[in-house]
C-alpha cells in the first residue's frame, strides 16, 4: 500500500508539473513564464505530493531500499505528465500548445546526452536548494527564484521535459534516451549539495 500510495503521489506531482508547463507555453514573456511554471512545484511542496527531482537528494540520508521509491516516483511522474497532455490534447487550447511544445522540444531532442547530461546537473541542483530552502522555511520565494532561474538559464528538468515530449507527441528512441540523460544530471546535481554537508558533517 505505500508503493501505491508514493506512486499516487508522484501521479498527482506529474499533473501539477504539466500544469506548470502549460503555463510556460502559453506565455509569450520567458520570464513570465518562468516565474509563473512554479505555480507547479508550489502545489507540489504545499501539498506534500511527490516529485523524482525534489525527492533525489535526499537518498544521501536514506537506506538503499529508498531508490525504489524514487523508481516509483519517476515512473509516476512520467503517469502524470503523461496524461496531463493526453487529457489536454482533446481541448480547444490544444493546437497553441502542440504548436509550442513542438518548438521548445526541437532543441532538446537536436542536443547530445552530454549536454542534456550537464545541464540537468545544474537543474538538479537548484532543485534540491528550492525543495530543501522551502521545507526549513515554508518561504515560497525561493521555490519562484529558484525553478524561474533554471528555466531562464535553459537547464533541463526531466520531468517538465516528460510534459513537453507528451504534449508534442515526439516519444521515439531518442526522446527517451534524452529523457534519461536528464533524469542522471538532475540525480547527480540534486545530490551534490547534500553529499557535501554529510561530508562535512562527518569530519566536525
Amino acid at each position: 500500500m505505500k508503493k501505491i500510495e508514493i506512486f499516487l503521489g508522484a501521479v498527482l506531482a506529474g499533473i501539477a508539473i504539466g500544469i506548470g508547463g502549460v503555463v510556460y507555453l502559453s506565455l509569450e514573456n520567458k520570464i513570465a513564464g518562468a516565474l509563473l511554471f512554479t505555480v507547479g512545484l508550489y502545489t507540489i511542496c504545499a501539498h506534500g505530493l511527490n516529485l523524482f527531482t525534489g525527492k533525489v537528494g535526499y537518498a544521501a540520508e536514506n537506506p538503499p531500499s529508498y531508490l525504489i521509491d524514487l523508481l516509483v516516483i519517476w515512473a509516476g511522474n512520467f503517469a502524470g505528465t503523461w496524461l496531463t497532455a493526453s487529457a489536454l490534447r482533446l481541448s480547444r487550447i490544444a493546437p497553441a500548445l502542440y504548436d509550442a511544445a513542438l518548438r521548445v522540444c526541437a532543441a532538446k531532442l537536436m542536443d547530445g546526452a552530454v549536454s542534456l547530461f550537464v545541464l540537468g546537473i545544474f537543474c538538479g541542483m537548484l532543485m534540491y536548494s528550492a525543495v530543501d530552502g522551502y521545507k526549513r522555511t515554508q518561504q515560497p520565494l525561493i521555490l519562484f527564484v529558484c525553478v524561474a532561474g533554471f528555466i531562464l538559464c535553459g537547464f533541463e528538468h526531466c520531468i517538465a521535459d516528460m510534459f513537453y515530449f507528451s504534449m508534442a507527441n515526439v516519444w521515439s528512441g531518442r526522446a527517451v534516451a534524452a529523457i534519461i540523460a536528464i533524469s542522471l544530471g538532475n540525480s547527480l546535481g540534486g545530490l551534490l549539495i547534500p553529499v557535501f554537508k554529510k561530508l562535512r558533517e562527518a569530519g566536525n
